[in-house]
């Protein structure tokens, strides 16, 4: 059957057993292995990433099947619960108010935020997320600060080095974040390495942040943690949490807002 296989195929068939073996792998070590320049080795784990085959990391990849859930790419994701997360959204923009400078991370339940504000006046939006920058690039009243980087292509974040250093000099009054698992145990969390340490950077930067996320997330731990419950601000969500999850969040006097 490798016979049939173009040279390209071939390596990234090879690299993907060599990650089964070894768990993770490093641009440096692509390179070394498997004979290729670094653009190659990107496009590789590009390819690969799309497929659902591993996950990138900074600096290279580690084997998807280490995580226990698949990353679901946004147009599956738009898909799923449009109503809960459309309500989740009109909650959250109750909480931005004219002359705020907000940032919005990747996600469906974030690109809702951004459809909600088209029609809003004197309101900054940051955001690292190609695909809400474009939702609001024809609104008068919104000023969009796009954070650069690398793109993922399953959320269209831009994530890495070149976007780190663009947050480092922005003061943003209220983060809205969509995340893949919220735990007691293990707080935020993402599938995403890259995107972790960029949302990590952007609750840095920001005087208050807001988890928006529905259900589904809840009791769901992604292989990254991004930050514990108690950095955040408020909690935004679709059905009320369990109840040591909502006991914590009391204890740490955060705020919970179920639509």
């Amino acid at each position: 059957m490798s016979e049939n296989l173009s040279k390209g195929e071939l390596r990234r068939q090879q690299l993907l057993q060599w990650l089964k073996q070894h768990g993770r792998i490093s641009i440096a070590e692509i390179i070394e292995n498997f004979d290729c320049s670094e653009a190659t080795a990107r496009r590789d784990l590009d390819l690969l990433e799309r497929k659902g085959a591993l996950i990138r990391t900074i600096g290279g990849a580690r084997y998807e099947g280490t995580s226990p859930v698949r990353e679901i790419p946004f147009h599956e994701k738009k898909q799923l619960l449009w109503l809960e997360k459309e309500a989740i959204a009109k909650r959250a923009v109750e909480y931005i108010e004219e002359g705020d400078s907000i940032c919005l991370t990747g996600g469906t339940t974030t690109y809702l935020i951004a459809k909600q504000l088209k029609m809003r006046q004197g309101i900054t939006v940051v955001t690292n997320a190609v695909n809400i920058a474009m939702e609001l690039s024809d609104s008068e009243g919104i000023q969009v600060v796009v954070i650069g980087g690398v793109m993922r292509n399953n959320s269209f974040e831009l994530c890495g080095p070149l976007a780190e250093r663009t947050i480092e000099h922005l003061n943003i009054e209220k983060l809205f974040m969509g995340i893949d698992g919220f735990s007691v145990t293990k707080g935020i969390t993402t599938y995403s390495e890259l995107e972790a340490e960029t949302a990590r950077m952007l609750m840095r930067q920001a005087s208050s942040t807001y988890a928006v996320f529905d259900h589904t997330k809840v009791g769901k731990a992604s292989l990254f943690t991004v930050a514990g419950l108690e950095e955040l601000t408020m909690c935004i969500t679709d059905e009320p949490l369990p109840e040591d999850a909502t006991a914590e969040l009391t204890r740490l006097q955060i705020g919970l807002s179920i639509v």
